[in-house]
């Protein structure tokens, strides 16, 4: 009776914690609709458009009526001369939409939108769970993301949800990135001793006595593997980078919160992961961060969760660990005509797993992808180097929106093949609008370039190439509790706010410059 009572309660405080959120991020958002260059109604046709492809057989919290005025109301703004990138942003932001739903706790992200077996409750899967809130850090309303992450954390009568510790994750990373961009305080430090608890309990059953952490490819979200199995208990570079990047951000809460002890405790345990990474993960004949196997032998094979050191950055400056990347120029490493494969195409293993059952022996996945683009953009901003270069990440991200085609509309699913595009389970209900991977954090960090920081000051550095584009404007976007518009206008007559590069808060000019390159506004 005790335990119902408390969990009533937890209820009842769930509710009043998603409307007091509702009537805090109304207020923001309904006096900031409109960008301050950009209109939205000149973007409505892209929905009016995406609501046509489809009989809309599943319908949640924000059905496809009603996803206008969300997007509306929610959004960044984006335009730029090539159509392609353009639709997809929208697309993205339609698709994400339709995975916020409606539960007794608040609202959920789901992953699938028909229902899977090995979900959680309201069909919540947590795989995807650290790119639902790196991809919903910029939609205005904050509700939706933080009820998700406190069901999660808090929804099992108070306790973490079951399936929570079905699947690796980078929750405690992502939390403070999403910091980053709103400067909630309060909601970050709320989650603070969940983070912590989070990651006891993967020490509890993942570490190894070396110190490293250990996982099945497939409760990596990445099952059919060259370098593992489902069953076989290696330590990959996923979960250690994870876990890396959980240590660094709870360190960084701690030190919010006053607490030096914790800080200095998770502090020391990112050192030791860092050292470990770089020293046993790295072959230094492959120059590759590998799979270290449970036999205590590196996989002797590169696959596409070399790179995710980078998306925490981990790696140590002018150890040469930046030559792993010349491998995404390679066609017998990981390029290829429909953007970068899982595996290096070089294996003789390579696409060897069949098709139909998710492999990650070499086909294209969205989740894969966005992990490689956002570690390629804190390589080009945060480290001193020359193997790679704006050109690459412009064209990978090219490769990204053109492959989020099939049959000629928009489409995001599971994972595709990297020579046709053909979509693999492209004809099947249940791939159709994964939400499984980050777009739109893509264009705002990576190639727009705003790159969020803990100071006031606002530092944008487009991957955009000089020559590519003429113009492009990101409005609308909320950050730091600010309206910021960042519009590059080659010769001054698209805008007509002059020639140049230049950012905006709350409308007023703060930083300009002729070329497209780095600033940062005071």
């Amino acid at each position: 009776m005790l335990q119902k009572f408390k969990y009533k309660l937890l209820v009842f405080g769930l509710a009043i914690a998603a409307l007091s959120s509702a009537c805090k991020s109304t207020s923001v958002s309904s006096k900031k609709t409109k960008g301050v260059v950009l209109q939205s109604q000149n973007f409505k046709h892209y929905v009016d458009y995406f609501n046509t492809m489809e009989d809309e057989n599943l319908k949640f919290a924000i059905p496809n009526d009603s996803s206008w005025t969300w997007m509306e109301k929610n959004i960044p703004l984006f335009e730029c001369p090539q159509q392609n990138f353009e639709e997809i942003y929208y697309y993205r932001w339609w698709t994400a939409r339709k995975h916020i739903k409606k539960t007794p706790l608040g609202y959920g992200i789901t992953e699938f939108l028909v229902d899977r077996s090995y979900a959680d409750k309201y069909n919540l899967i947590a795989c995807a769970v650290g790119h639902h809130i790196n991809e919903f850090r910029w939609v205005h309303d904050p509700k939706y993301i933080e009820q998700d992450v406190k069901i999660w954390y808090r929804g099992n009568e108070g306790k973490p949800m079951n399936k929570l510790y079905k699947f690796s994750s980078w929750t405690a990373d992502a939390l403070y990135n999403r910091y980053l961009v709103n400067k909630d305080e309060k909601f970050l430090l709320d989650l603070y001793p969940d983070m912590v608890t989070d990651y006891a309990v993967w020490e509890k059953d993942r570490q190894r006595k070396d110190g490293l952490f250990w996982q099945h490819d497939v409760k990596d979200g990445m099952e059919e593997s060259l370098s593992g199995g489902r069953k076989v208990q290696n330590a990959r570079p996923t979960i250690n980078s994870y876990m890396f990047g959980n240590a660094m951000a709870i360190a960084k809460m701690a030190s919010m919160k006053g607490d030096k002890e914790v800080e200095a405790t998770f502090k020391a345990k990112a050192d030791v992961l860092k050292q470990l990474i770089e020293t046993k993960l790295w072959n230094k004949k492959s120059e590759f961060f590998e799979t270290f196997t449970e036999k205590d032998t590196l996989a002797q094979v590169r696959e596409a969760i070399g790179f995710i050191p980078w998306y925490f950055n981990l790696p140590e400056q002018n150890k040469g660990f930046e030559k792993a990347w010349e491998q995404i120029k390679d066609e017998k490493g990981f390029s290829a005509p429909f953007g970068l494969t899982t595996a290096e195409r070089r294996s003789p293993r390579f696409r060897t797993h069949g098709t139909g059952t998710c492999e990650w022996d070499g086909a294209i996945w969205p989740f894969a992808s966005s992990q490689t683009l956002t570690a390629l953009a804190n390589v080009l901003n945060n480290y001193n180097q020359s193997f790679v270069a704006k050109t690459d990440y412009f064209k990978q991200m090219e490769l990204y929106v053109q492959s989020q085609y099939y049959r000629g509309r928009p489409y995001i699913g599971e994972y595709l093949d990297e020579t046709t595009g053909y979509w693999l389970m492209g004809d099947k209900e249940r791939s159709r609008y994964y939400n499984h991977s980050t777009f739109n954090d893509l264009m705002i960090t990576g190639l727009v370039g705003l790159r969020p920081r803990a100071d006031e000051k606002i530092e944008v550095n487009p991957l955009i190439p000089q020559e590519k584009w003429d113009w492009f404007c990101l409005d609308n976007v909320l950050y730091h509790g600010n309206i910021i518009t960042i519009l590059w206008d080659k010769t001054g007559e698209k805008y007509h706010k002059g020639k140049g590069f230049r950012i905006y808060k709350n409308g007023k000019e703060i930083a300009a410059s002729e070329r497209l390159e780095k600033l940062v506004g005071e």
